[in-house]
């Protein structure tokens, strides 16, 4: 039996995450609303050190139940953005094929990352976020316990250690061997400002244009302005050949793999106001578990990384968060029967949605593109 998760005064068993994001923002604040104190170490060096990405839409069966468990699902209601989770499908020729309107109460509400990250972290109190620690080591200690060593020179030790350092964690290797392999599919990210030179193609919500092999995803915001994705299913060290440093030049590149699609999907490229950034998408095997290892789990991508095709990643790193939060309340005086239950559930669960997100990507990008995209959203 490991040492109970109690708050103390004393150098007393702790909980240690590593990694600021959804998942482990959450564990934190399921924690603290039933007395068991964590600290999370987090590389970055302030809640604003980058931007964190788009819109979300959140799951009544796994995000907006994890959220419901950290006690923030009233404060979550406050962020949610009508109107955004319209969906457009088009062929090359800009032909829809498909026109959902926005729902008027979705069951998957769109929320801004960014907005709910920082809900996440002003929930907790202001010494749980250890800023600037980025991990450099971890040593398994024979007591069972962590010690954690970080580039600024500081060590602590855990009683319990948790990995919520994402697609490429610090904390997998010491329960996997699996690393996240390449999908075949590699995002280029741009953005309209203003939206004033943007085809009327996307009017609201997410235009989604696909065939075999490639695609144009857009987004357009509430206050105009639009995200694009360039999508292309091309070996790596294909785009090592693109100067992405030259916006023009690079995203001319990327459109002449869009030759003979109608202008207004290519000008989503060409017009770019933002320099591409460029977004492999990597994936961990769909069935990805590990033996039970003393003192140490994962949450969200370091546990489950998988491509975006089913919009569970974010929802499944705050379930993971709000599910092992639970079990450690639940089993406060025995840390490995919490890590034993946790993963008993997270396990099957994840593989479930691996499944689903794998068969969602081949959708996307196969042979049957666009009608297997519109088929995949008419039957929702």
């Amino acid at each position: 039996m490991t040492s109970p998760l109690v708050s103390s005064t004393a150098a007393a068993a702790r909980v240690a995450i590593i990694g600021a994001g959804l998942g482990g923002l959450t564990l934190a604040r399921v924690l603290h609303i039933n007395g068991i104190r964590s600290t999370i170490y987090e590389a970055e060096s302030s809640p604003d050190a980058r931007a964190q990405g788009g819109l979300l839409d959140i799951h009544e069966y796994n995000g907006q139940a994890g959220l419901k468990a950290a006690g923030l699902y009233d404060r979550f209601l406050d962020l949610v953005l009508p109107g955004e989770d319209a969906k457009r499908v088009v062929d090359r020729h800009a032909t829809i094929l498909l026109d959902q309107p926005a729902s008027a109460a979705p069951a998957r509400p769109e929320v801004d990352r960014g907005a709910l990250r920082r809900l996440l972290i002003d929930s907790l109190p202001t010494d749980t976020i250890r800023w600037g620690h980025k991990l450099t080591r971890v040593i398994r200690l024979q007591t069972g316990r962590h010690e954690i060593r970080f580039d600024n020179g500081v060590i602590e030790h855990s009683e319990v250690l948790i990995g919520a350092d994402g697609a490429w964690s610090r904390i997998r290797p010491l329960v996997s061997a699996a690393k996240p392999a390449y999908t075949g599919t590699t995002f280029m990210e741009t953005s309209h400002r203003s939206g004033s030179n943007v085809s009327t193609a996307i009017e609201t919500g997410t235009l989604m244009a696909v065939e075999p092999g490639k695609g144009i995803l857009a987004h357009r915001y509430a206050d105009g302005t639009v995200r694009v994705y360039i999508a292309l299913q091309k070996p790596e060290t294909w785009f090592d050949a693109i100067d992405f440093k030259t916006r023009s030049s690079a995203l001319a590149r990327l459109a002449q793999e869009f030759e003979g699609w109608a202008a207004g999907l290519r000008a989503l490229i060409l017009n770019g106001e933002t320099d591409p950034m460029i977004r492999p998408i990597h994936a961990l095997p769909t069935h990805h578990r590990w033996a039970r290892t003393a003192g140490v789990t994962l949450v969200g991508d370091a546990a489950h990384l998988m491509s975006p095709f089913a919009g569970e990643g974010a929802n499944l790193a705050i379930q993971d968060g709000a599910e092992l939060g639970l079990a450690l309340c639940a089993y406060r005086d025995d840390a490995g029967t919490a890590l034993e239950a946790y993963e008993k559930a997270l396990f099957p669960r994840s593989a479930a949605f691996a499944d689903r997100t794998a068969r969602n990507h081949e959708r996307f990008f196969g042979e049957h593109a666009p009608q297997s995209v519109v088929e995949l959203f008419a039957a929702h």
